[in-house]
């Protein structure tokens, strides 16, 4: 058996695979790249199987990096990257809130997210941009940093059905010990711990409480719920600021909506109408139910949906319809 590991990828070959046997592959890369992938990573353009990192980054050690995701449209005006400037903005802001050294203007990764996009002949395409830090095995602030942009053909998250969701036992990382409005790569673990919990339990996804118990968001998603007409969300402090949260606050408020930022306890939760979680990954999603309490109003007929039909249309670039005429 030869296993090959670099870190901008992960490639495992085996020449021996037994069913029911010692050794079980579940080999996730192979939808991210293959042989002919190119991604973007120490100023070149190269193949992604080609692509070697130092075994001493600080960032493979103590997941000291950020990164961002971002979708790619095919619309009738051609490939579009939808906000690439709120999130290479926010890449920018992440950076500094951690102390990583950027070095990268906004314009100029747009213009090589696309070219990324047009070398690997993606349309609808996953963006990921990841700053990491350069060897350092002590516990200080790095001198150098690297970029990597990498691209793929990636479905929505969390799928298109209704999720269920179990709340976790763990919670969300406390704004008193990390720099929550960034985009870490360490934070994530956070996540993955909360995620798998929920699907161990037989769930499709978490939901995630902050330090006080009032309802944060989701491992990679920010939650919405509805209640007489009205869509409420986490308030900013404990959560991530999603541009895609950002994005169903401006068209609410476009379309006439109500929307509250506030502290949202679990109860209120449970007593809601219909949720729904939204995300660059997952996009606009409905939830079904929470802790095996279902959400009574159908979706078809939630404010989640109404916007899940607007965002569609938004990234699409296509013409925006009334919430009559779309509800």
């Amino acid at each position: 058996m030869e296993v090959e590991c670099s870190f901008s990828n992960l490639k495992l070959k085996y020449d021996r695979l037994q069913k029911g046997g010692f050794f079980i592959a579940n080999i996730q890369s192979i939808m991210y790249y293959n042989e002919d992938t190119i991604v973007y990573y120490k100023g070149q353009f190269i193949k992604a199987v080609e692509a070697r990192g130092n075994v001493y980054d600080q960032s493979l050690h103590y997941g000291y990096a950020v990164f961002e995701g971002i979708r790619s449209y095919h619309t009738e005006k051609g490939v579009q990257i939808f906000k690439a400037k709120e999130h290479f903005d926010r890449l920018r802001f992440s950076a500094e809130a951690v102390s990583i050294p950027y070095h990268w203007s906004t314009e100029e990764l747009t213009a090589i997210s696309y070219e990324v996009l047009q070398r690997n002949n993606l349309k609808d395409g996953y963006l990921r941009p990841l700053v990491s830090c350069a060897p350092n095995m002590s516990l200080t602030k790095p001198k150098q940093s690297e970029l990597l942009i990498a691209a793929w053909a990636w479905p929505a998250l969390l799928g298109e059905k209704l999720l269920k969701l179990k709340t976790s036992s763990y919670r969300r990382i406390s704004p008193a010990s990390f720099k929550v409005e960034a985009k870490v790569s360490g934070h994530y673990v956070n996540s993955i711990l909360a995620s798998q919990e929920a699907r161990d339990l037989g769930y499709d996804e978490a939901l995630l409480l902050d330090i006080n118990g009032y309802a944060a968001e989701g491992p990679g998603s920010n939650l919405f719920i509805e209640k007489d007409r009205v869509l409420y969300t986490p308030q900013l402090g404990s959560i991530l600021p999603g541009i895609t949260r950002a994005t169903i606050i401006e068209l609410a408020h476009e379309l006439g909506i109500e929307i509250i930022e506030k502290q949202l306890t679990l109860q209120e939760v449970y007593n809601a109408n219909s949720a729904f979680y939204c995300g660059t990954a997952a996009e606009v999603v409905g939830i079904g139910s929470l802790d095996d309490k279902a959400f009574p109003k159908p979706w078809k007929e939630s404010l989640g949906a109404t916007l899940q039909k607007v965002y569609k249309n938004l990234v699409l670039q296509k013409e925006y319809r009334t919430i009559e005429k779309i509800a």
